[in-house]
């Protein structure tokens, strides 16, 4: 590392958190005579994936590949580190090509530290990516904790996790929701279709948007309940066309309207690959033909036009309290493999 890249991007950090860039506080470089001190910088690149995942977390095995196709990036990382340890780690996430972070999905602390030194490696960290990119950006991206399913009955876990939310909330962040990870595989076999329902492709855009519009009426995701307080229906609809769904690659031969006996629209399915896994990336049905038990086909053909398209396993999530579709996802055999958190930002980091 030279020492210009050094000074812009390494600093000494004691117990009590963040503490400023090397050339103002400390312009030799040395460590300040505080206990816990360590250094905060960032990953030089794809050479220290294996010490970046010294830390174990879901999303390790992606890291690599990531770092290779520019959806995780070196100046959009953070280390915490002490006489070669690495002691903490924060990372953000975007598409290859977006010029910002898109999602907060990695913020690791050693758990073999006490909790003082936890909490102030955290606060450091947090106070890093703050000071230097959040702080600039209007929307900050959202948070993503990546959790085992199980993860409130045992201890450490729970621990770990709740420090994590404390520091978050401290620095701003607020709780949004818990949402289920689920995995489907060929071995729960392929639903049975609906014999009331039939599926056609969307006529054009505008029937995807003018349909998703109305199904976002009386929606129980907490995203969309969100979004929904700022925009209208239409917008919300609008907006996840446009950064969302028609981002998928696969053939939109996949995405299914489901109609009934009258060949009027009940519901669709989006089924896709995103850059990791097959995943049904949406499923709804419209608000006059809820309760009637139609969620279990649509979600039926949404699993049978992957499975046929080769997918080993798919993937979806949906909140946990979003009951009724959490049940359909069981109903199909998508287990509970994982559990995700989502935080936001309250306003623009400052």
């Amino acid at each position: 590392m030279s020492e210009t890249r050094q000074r812009s991007q390494c600093w000494w950090v004691g117990g009590d958190g963040y503490r400023g860039g090397v050339d103002d506080a400390n312009p030799e470089g040395h460590m300040h005579p505080i206990t816990s001190t360590f250094e905060l910088r960032h990953l030089t690149g794809a050479d220290e994936v294996d010490f970046f995942n010294t830390l174990p977390y879901a999303l390790n095995h992606e890291v690599a590949a990531d770092l290779e196709q520019r959806r995780r990036r070196p100046e959009w990382t953070w280390l915490a580190v002490r006489d070669g340890r690495l002691l903490g780690r924060l990372a953000l996430w975007s598409t290859a090509d977006a010029a910002e972070p898109m999602q907060f999905d990695i913020f690791d602390v050693d758990g073999s530290l006490d909790d003082d030194e936890q909490r102030a490696v955290g606060t450091a960290l947090l106070g890093a990516a703050q000071h230097e990119l959040l702080d600039g950006l209007a929307t900050p991206p959202e948070i993503a904790r990546y959790l085992p399913a199980d993860w409130r009955e045992h201890e450490d876990s729970l621990q770990a996790t709740e420090l994590r939310i404390a520091l978050l909330e401290a620095a701003g962040a607020r709780f949004v929701v818990e949402r289920l990870r689920l995995e489907w595989t060929p071995a729960s076999g392929i639903p049975s279709p609906d014999p009331r329902l039939s599926f056609r492709d969307f006529a054009s855009d505008e029937e995807m948007i003018a349909i998703t519009t109305r199904v976002l009426d009386g929606t129980l995701d907490a995203h969309s309940r969100e979004d929904l307080g700022g925009a209208t229906p239409r917008e919300v609809a609008e907006r996840q066309f446009d950064e969302e769904f028609a981002r998928y690659a696969t053939p939109r031969e996949w995405w299914r309207v489901a109609t009934d006996e009258s060949g009027e629209p009940v519901g669709f399915v989006i089924p896709a690959r995103n850059s990791y896994h097959h995943i049904i990336a949406y499923v709804g049905v419209l608000p006059e033909y809820r309760g009637a038990g139609l969620i279990d086909g649509i979600l039926a053909e949404g699993t049978r036009v992957l499975a046929e398209a080769g997918a080993p396993y798919i993937r979806a999530s949906t909140d946990v309290g979003n009951v009724p579709m959490a049940a359909a996802f069981a109903r199909a055999g998508y287990a509970t493999f994982e559990r995700i958190i989502n935080l936001a930002w309250e306003a623009p980091v400052r």
